[in-house]
């Protein structure tokens, strides 16, 4: 197969999408005075649904994270509660796309924890989770819910390991083990039977998740890959990465056949990652350069030329990350398709920015909004691990969203165990493989010593006092 190389010259063609335009919200409903955390962690920090908007902050000694409600714009004070419970900073999080109050958070104390946000927002900062999940060795740097599949979460951690947790029983119940080197972003098909994976050890792969099996691999030498994302029901993966030169650069490849991308494309000579969104509904890419302040955007098709480039947003504010609106949160009537939430560091800002369709008619634009995945699970955890796969269940826009979930979130009660997957058990001791981490292996342990000599000290003053009562109560014949 040909790589073609695509030129930048935009190609005009019919397309409704051909005039869609970026459009920042006012000053007044923005979100200002957000301590955004400084961590160089390649991930968002961000995540949005139709109620919450949540920032993982700069935050002293653990890692903590704002959930705001979205109706609560403008500026947000210093003392405003934040989550809080973790002992290392927050490397990722994610609404789950069923309960609208739950979300999944992981960090560099290797756990991944699901909080309960309750009604309104917080009053005061939240401490304890719902469920703390403990199976990785190293800190865990993303987390995804499966799209379909209620309570089904996976987590990707620095010990190489995806595991899959099942939230009904609160346990790992499958583990990924094939990859050599740190993953570094997790995206689903449509269905959530597969899953592609981009990696330091410079692969992209395809992967069956109940079973851990490799159906395809790609070797990315000439383009190392950084992010990945499945094109809806295309059967294809669209990369982003660097070039030999060192210039940014996308990929598109055939999901059942990774042994050469189908096009790449040059996109510029910065260095920042470049963040790809997909929309499925209407088929447009969104590219977006994590340290400069554009967002391009392109139409995707199955047929040549694959990729029509056409526009692209401009702002001098350089964005950290973005978060996106699930569909049923947009302005249908503004004719709103996509909507990010943009991280602007130095200004402490949350910056809404919405994508829209230029119309002059008031009436729902069926054409732009076809059915779109909602807020119902098609499957329970027990079918998908059964090897049942489902279609989302899709929603209408036209009425707007008003219809709540009637999912709640259970939370199991568990003891505490080792956690054994695959016949391994996580929670055993990993060796160290730097020296920082032997150092903290090792303070860890001279404390464990210290706690366990100060209980020994303890118990043997209890012993002598028993036995000098045993003593007592033989000397004296009054009690016999």
């Amino acid at each position: 197969m040909t790589v073609t190389k695509m030129s930048w010259r935009p190609q005009y063609r019919s397309s409704k999408f051909r005039n869609v335009y970026g459009k920042v919200a006012n000053r007044e409903h923005c979100f200002d005075g957000i301590p955004i955390t400084k961590n160089v962690h390649d991930n968002h920090f961000c995540a949005v649904n139709a109620r919450f908007l949540a920032i993982v902050t700069e935050s002293a000694g653990g890692g903590s994270f704002l959930v705001i409600p979205l109706e609560q714009t403008g500026r947000i004070e210093p003392s405003y509660p934040k989550v809080c419970g973790h002992q290392g900073n927050v490397l990722d999080i994610k609404w789950n796309p069923f309960i609208d109050n739950i979300i999944a958070s992981c960090s560099e104390d290797t756990s991944v924890r699901i909080w309960e946000i309750p009604e309104g927002g917080l009053k005061r900062n939240m401490t304890e989770a719902l469920l703390e999940l403990h199976g990785h060795s190293r800190r865990v740097g993303l987390v995804e819910w499966h799209p379909t599949t209620n309570n089904i979460l996976f987590s990707a951690g620095y010990d190489y390991k995806v595991l899959i947790w099942n939230l009904d029983i609160g346990e790992p119940v499958k583990m990924i083990d094939c990859h050599t080197d740190v993953i570094l972003c997790m995206s689903f098909n449509t269905d959530g039977s597969l899953l592609t994976t981009t990696c330091k050890d410079k692969k992209l792969r395809v992967i069956e998740p109940r079973s851990g099996r490799v159906l395809q691999e790609a070797n990315c030498k000439n383009h190392r890959v950084n992010r990945v994302v499945f094109l809806g029901n295309m059967k294809r993966l669209l990369t982003t990465g660097v070039s030999r030169w060192n210039t940014r650069q996308i990929a598109l490849w055939d999901q059942e056949d990774l042994s050469m991308p189908i096009i790449e494309e040059e996109i510029d000579g910065l260095s920042g990652l470049l963040f790809p969104f997909y929309d499925a509904d209407t088929h447009m890419l969104y590219l977006a350069g994590k340290g400069d302040g554009n967002i391009r955007y392109y139409e995707i098709s199955t047929e040549k030329p694959y990729l029509s480039y056409l526009m692209e947003f401009r702002s001098p504010a350089p964005q950290k990350g973005l978060g996106v609106m699930p569909k049923h949160g947009l302005d249908v009537s503004a004719c709103e398709v996509f909507r990010f939430y943009k991280l602007v560091t130095l200004k402490g800002l949350i910056e809404p920015i919405s994508m829209i369709v230029p119309r002059r008619s008031d009436s729902y634009q069926e054409d732009i909004y076809p059915m779109t995945p909602g807020t119902e699970p098609a499957l329970t955890p027990d079918e998908w691990l059964g090897g049942i796969n489902r279609d989302p269940v899709l929603m209408s826009l036209k009425e707007g969203y008003k219809k709540s979930s009637k999912v709640v979130f259970k939370a199991p009660i568990r003891e505490k165990k080792s956690v054994v997957v695959n016949g391994i058990d996580l929670l055993e001791n990993v060796p160290p493989r730097t020296e920082n981490e032997l150092l903290r292996m090792f303070f860890r342990q001279q404390d464990e010593i210290r706690r366990l000599k100060e209980e020994l000290v303890q118990k043997d003053i209890r012993l002598r006092q028993l036995q000098l009562e045993l003593k007592n109560l033989r000397n004296n014949p009054k009690n016999c």
